[in-house]
């Protein structure tokens, strides 16, 4: 495993990372002792960075990794947790919330619920819209102070925004969904994190199993994000799916998988990127590995390019209703 540092401020990570949302439940029915395995597995494997969130499965996912962590494994993971969304029991979306008294109650949660004294990278999942950014990043500067988290991070914001969190603490990166289908951060967002120092951690990478090469037409049960997910519903899928054909070609010629070549273009992009991949089974996280020994040459990534182009993915990367709570999409 190589290892990069996080944006100019931040810690030293390994070059990929495990996404463990859908470990909770968000793509369906997850095995749990296979997903503790393959936190294992990629902690094993030098992977260092696992990004959760304390909403995923309401609170399933910390314990789930706390659990994971027991037996002296906690000094091998970077924990980075997104906070912020809000919950009803039936399992529904109902907004977000950043103010700092929020803030501080949901890290307790988090701390006991993860079984740790501190997070490494602490970030709003969204942008509030009742709360200044200034106000938010203040309230998480103030535990790291306190000793509580170690690092500033956000999620799926604009480059104002960006700018507004920085001037008020350094921020070590910005999580943000980034794949050959989803390519809308580097018109501007991209290049202020640059500007800026600022690392990204781009999860999505696979666009939620889209272009893994694995994803098959109507494979979204109940529960699965994926059904309502506008890239796999009628009238898109097909066209997306054509784009995947194009893509395995390309990674049929060199001999590698369709995912695998998916997270080498991400990677490709620039040594501040770390993809995070989202394998909750031990061979998906396998097969996401190998992906490090894949290099592109820059004939290559514009052959994928010109077979995958930028904007040709059809349907939007989110919901209507939750596109209208990101900033990174204004």
């Amino acid at each position: 495993m190589d290892y990069v540092s996080l944006g100019k401020t931040g810690p030293l990570v390994s070059a990929l990372g495990l996404g463990c949302m859908g470990m909770s439940g968000m793509y369906g029915p997850a095995d749990r002792a296979e997903s503790i395995a393959t936190i294992h597995a990629a902690l094993d494997a030098g992977i260092t960075l696992l990004d959760t969130g304390d909403f995923y499965g309401m609170g399933h996912n910390e314990m789930l990794i706390g659990e994971a962590l027991k037996g002296g494994k906690r000094d091998r993971a970077l924990l980075s947790v997104k906070f912020g969304a809000l919950r009803d029991p039936a399992g529904n979306w109902s907004g977000y919330d950043s103010r700092p008294k929020a803030i501080r109650n949901f890290l307790a949660y988090t701390l006991q619920r993860l079984g740790v004294d501190h997070v490494d990278i602490y970030r709003p999942a969204r942008l509030d819209p009742d709360v200044p950014i200034e106000d938010t990043v203040g309230a998480i500067a103030d535990l790291v102070k306190a000793g509580y988290v170690r690092h500033v991070g956000l999620s799926e914001v604009g480059s104002e925004t960006i700018r507004r969190a920085a001037a008020v603490h350094p921020i070590v990166d910005l999580q943000i969904e980034y794949s050959l289908i989803s390519r809308g951060i580097e018109d501007e967002i991209l290049p202020t994190c640059r500007e800026l120092g600022i690392g990204i951690t781009a999860y999505g990478v696979l666009s939620r199993g889209l272009i893994s090469g694995h994803w098959q037409k109507g494979a979204a049960g109940k529960g699965d994000f994926r059904a309502m997910s506008p890239r796999f519903q009628e009238g898109n899928i097909d066209r997306n799916l054509a784009l995947v054909e194009a893509l395995r070609q390309i990674a049929e010629e060199k001999g590698v998988s369709v995912a695998q070549i998916a997270i080498a273009w991400v990677a490709a992009k620039g040594k501040d990127i770390v993809p995070l991949v989202g394998a909750r089974r031990r061979d998906r996280l396998a097969e996401a590995l190998a992906s490090r020994d894949v290099h592109l040459s820059e004939g290559e990534m514009a052959t994928i390019e010109a077979a995958v182009p930028k904007g040709a993915a059809a349907g939007a990367r989110y919901p209507e209703a939750q596109l209208a709570h990101m900033d990174s999409e204004r």
